[in-house]
């Protein structure tokens, strides 16, 4: 009874031992992964900051509508270069025509001068009519109304689906351009 009991316990501590190993491998290979892609994710640095705020939210009003939204987990001012920093961005812009355009991304610069804004990590561009953009990094120029990125792009439409390194997208021509290695693929499964 004794040498059954002690084979139950030694069974048990070895099963416990071996789950104990199990979880902290996939712990840390998490945590590796994880690691891995914040590596290939370009970091916008907000040493120096004059001011940091966090869980900001601020809306642009013209002629009495809305004309676009920002939220962020935290902003970083630097005054000298007139430059803010943002953490978590989603912004929401509210076009005359009545479509929303939802953009987030990990983290985001905006030159107040200029108003010309840059996103990197995990940045996509989301309308409320069922279009979808997704690509690491994207910069948006206010004096030409143009956003423009170098990397891959993912484009998804109820009809269409894309994908093609680099995009432009001038929103005073309402043109939507990929610059190469474009693939297409309409709905029924046809490759264009």
């Amino acid at each position: 009874m004794i040498l059954k009991k002690t084979k139950i316990a030694i069974l048990l501590s070895i099963l416990l031992v071996g789950g104990v190993a199990l979880v902290s491998l996939w712990v840390n290979l998490q945590d590796r992964k994880r690691a891995l892609e914040e590596e290939k994710i370009p970091k916008i640095s907000t040493e120096g900051a004059d001011q940091r705020l966090e869980k900001i939210h601020f809306v642009e009003e013209k002629h009495g509508k809305k004309t676009w939204e920002l939220e962020a987990k935290a902003i970083h001012q630097y005054q000298g270069e007139n430059v803010v920093q943002l953490e978590d961005v989603k912004v929401i812009f509210y076009s005359k025509d009545g479509r929303l355009f939802t953009l987030t991304g990990n983290q985001g610069k905006v030159h107040q001068d200029s108003k010309d804004m840059e996103l990197v990590g995990n940045v996509l561009l989301v309308s409320n009519d069922g279009y979808r953009l997704k690509t690491r990094s994207m910069s948006y120029q206010h004096l030409s109304k143009q956003v423009k990125t170098s990397d891959p792009v993912e484009f998804e439409g109820e009809q269409i689906s894309l994908t093609g390194k680099g995009m432009l997208i001038d929103m005073e021509a309402k043109t939507f351009k990929v610059l190469s290695h474009v693939k297409t693929l309409w709905k029924g499964g046809k490759r264009g």
